[in-house]
C-alpha cells in the first residue's frame, strides 16, 4: 500500500506576487542602466563634492589644473617664436607689427588668430589678410594690399582710393602720384567706377585732361587745361562726353575760345565763350553792321 503524505507541508517554489514584480522591475533596461552607471556616478560625484567642499582643497585642485594646462601649452611644439609678414610693403608691414604687439615667444593657445586678422584688415591699405601658425613656431601673416587707382582731392586732404572707392592712404601733394587720375568734390569716392569709365572715354583728349569734379554730389564736370569745363548730365555722362569729343574732332570745338560746354540738357547743348572771344564777336558784328 502507498503511504499517505501531507502535501500541505511542502513550501511553494513559486515567488510571491510582490517578489515577482520586483524581479521584473529590476530587469527593465532603465533600472539596470541606473544601477550600473547612475548609482556609481552619483556616489563618485557625492564623494568628490564632499572632498571639494573645503576651500583649501578647491584651491589646490584648481592650481593643479592650471599647472597641468601650462605644462601642456608651454611645450616647445606649441610655442610661437616669431612673426612673418608677406605681401605687404615696408610701411604696411611696419604698421602691422605695431598694431599686433606680441611678446615672443608665446604659446599658440594664447593667440586669437581671428582677432589678429580683424585687427590687420582694419588698416586702410589692407584688402585681405590671412593669419596662421606655420610649422617651426612662425606666426604667418599673408597680406593683399589695396592698389591705388585714383587720387581724390577733398577740402581736408588728398587721398588715394582703390577701384572700389576704399581709402588706401594720404598724399602730401598731388605731384607725388601724377600717374593716377584725379577726382574732386564731396561724394566722389562713392562713384569711382563711373569716374574710371569717364577717364576711359576721355582718352582722345590726352594730356589736356586735368580731372573730374563731382558737383552737388550728383553729376560730374570734366576739367581740361586752359580752364575749360564740360558739364555732364546726371544720367549717361559717358555718352555725353563721347558726344562732345566727337563734335570736337569734327569741328575743333575744344580748340576754340570756349570756357564751358554745358551738356546737362542733352537735346540743347550750350557753349559759353571766354570774355575776350565775346568782345571780339561783338566787335566783328559792329564792323559788319550786324545788330544796328
Amino acid at each position: 500500500m502507498r503511504p499517505i503524505t501531507d502535501d500541505t507541508a511542502r513550501p511553494d517554489p513559486a515567488p510571491s506576487r510582490l517578489s515577482y514584480r520586483v524581479q521584473r522591475w529590476m530587469l527593465t533596461p532603465g533600472i539596470r542602466l541606473l544601477l550600473r552607471v547612475g548609482l556609481p556616478f552619483a556616489l563618485i560625484f557625492g564623494a568628490v563634492s564632499g572632498h571639494l567642499a573645503d576651500q583649501d582643497r578647491r584651491d589646490a585642485f584648481n592650481m593643479a589644473l592650471v599647472d597641468i594646462r601650462n605644462s601642456i601649452q608651454q611645450r616647445p611644439e606649441f610655442m610661437v617664436d616669431l612673426m612673418a609678414v608677406d605681401g605687404a610693403g615696408p610701411s604696411v608691414a611696419s604698421d602691422i607689427r605695431e598694431i599686433v604687439p606680441i611678446d615672443f615667444p608665446v604659446s599658440s593657445f594664447d593667440l586669437d588668430l581671428q582677432e589678429i586678422r580683424e585687427t590687420i584688415t582694419g588698416l586702410y591699405p589692407v584688402k585681405e589678410a590671412s593669419v596662421r601658425i606655420r610649422p617651426g613656431g612662425i606666426l604667418q601673416i599673408d597680406i593683399v594690399e589695396r592698389v591705388p587707382t585714383l587720387v581724390w582731392r577733398t577740402r581736408e586732404a588728398i587721398e588715394l582710393l582703390d577701384e572700389t572707392g576704399a581709402h588706401v592712404g594720404f598724399l602730401d601733394a598731388r605731384g607725388e602720384r601724377p600717374d593716377l587720375p584725379l577726382i574732386a568734390g564731396d561724394g566722389a569716392d562713392g562713384h569711382v567706377a563711373e569716374a574710371m569709365a569717364l577717364y576711359a572715354a576721355s582718352a582722345p583728349l590726352g594730356a589736356r585732361m586735368r580731372g573730374l569734379v563731382r558737383v552737388g554730389e550728383r553729376r560730374w564736370d570734366v576739367v581740361l587745361d586752359r580752364d575749360q569745363r564740360i558739364q555732364l548730365p546726371e544720367r549717361h555722362p559717358v555718352r555725353a562726353l563721347e558726344r562732345v569729343i566727337a563734335l570736337s574732332e569734327a569741328d575743333d570745338m575744344l580748340e576754340r575760345d570756349v570756357v564751358v560746354i554745358d551738356m546737362r540738357l542733352g537735346e540743347r547743348p550750350t557753349l559759353r565763350m571766354s570774355d575776350e572771344a565775346v568782345k571780339d564777336w561783338w566787335a566783328i558784328r559792329q564792323i559788319n553792321g550786324i545788330g544796328q
